[in-house]
């Protein structure tokens, strides 16, 4: 089994990666992280990958995200795409499931606060990564870790894990 974590940095991406840690840990299974980085400025000033006034370099935005899965899992492999244009939610998810697809991977660990509610913003990455039914997801909707004994947390992925 291999589980994908598509991972932007983000707060819920991270907690994802860290709940796929977990369960991989204690399953005994892999990890993979997978990024996809537009080359446009403005996509990239929306994912906070640069402030306002910063000159951007794909390169160097896919070294922090590089740098930010070894950080949290050091056993992770992690995969990225480079993609040109300014991508559209659908795309990201293709490049993802593209790039999954090699792993063969039983589940997906999505982060996100609104994959599967009724109504799913056309804009959602997740959902439309959510929608392939070759593998499980596993949504994770909350920063703070789950409360299963058999998993055992990573309290240093969590800011706050007395919630």
């Amino acid at each position: 089994m291999t589980f994908v974590v598509p991972f932007d940095g983000s707060e819920m991406a991270t907690a994802a990666l860290a709940r796929a840690v977990e369960y991989a840990d204690a399953l005994d299974e892999e990890v993979v992280a997978v990024s996809v980085v537009s080359e446009r400025k403005r996509y990239a000033r929306e994912k906070g990958w640069i402030g306002e006034e910063q000159a951007f370099d794909v390169d160097n935005v896919v070294s922090r995200l590089r740098d930010q899965v070894t950080e949290l899992a050091p056993d992770a492999t992690f995969e990225h795409e480079r993609i040109r244009e300014y991508p559209p939610a659908r795309e990201i998810a293709n490049e993802i499931a593209s790039v999954a697809e090699q792993y063969d991977p039983t589940v997906m660990f999505l982060g996100s606060e609104n994959v599967g509610r009724v109504v799913t913003p056309l804009t959602s990455i997740g959902a439309n990564v959510a929608s392939d039914l070759t593998y499980d997801v596993y949504v994770v909707r909350h920063t703070t870790p789950p409360r299963l004994d058999e998993i055992e947390a990573h309290p240093e992925f969590y800011q706050d894990t007395t919630t």
